[in-house]
């Protein structure tokens, strides 16, 4: 059984920053690929980042440029570095760990952007 934790979210202003952590534990071998995704009220979850197990990136036309995900293979743990928010960034952060044959999906962090 895999367990996902995310972590990092919060109430950040307009421009500031944050980074999310997922943390994936139990039985895993290694993470193939994982993924960042957002859910905000009303509206479909949505893919944001995503990163492979030979580090290869890719992300959403919304994120480009402000986001960056990253990994800590020994950790077993992937991050989401989010610069100069946005209040159209507010939503649930989701994290998908996928490792051999499995997908496993955390509860989720809430980040909101207010001024």
């Amino acid at each position: 059984q895999v367990q996902v934790v995310e972590s990092g979210g919060g109430l950040v202003q307009p421009g500031e920053s944050l980074r999310l952590s997922c943390a994936a534990s139990g039985t895993i071998s290694s993470i193939n690929l994982a993924a960042w995704y957002r859910q905000a009220p009303g509206k479909e979850r949505e893919l944001v980042a995503t990163i492979t197990r030979s580090s290869s990136t890719n992300y959403a036309d919304p994120v480009k440029g402000r986001f960056t995900i990253s990994r800590d293979s020994a950790k077993n743990t992937v991050y989401l570095q989010m610069d100069s928010l946005k209040p159209e960034d507010t939503a649930v952060y989701y994290c998908k760990i996928v490792s051999g044959l499995r997908s496993d999906w955390g509860q989720g962090t809430q980040v909101t952007v207010s001024s």
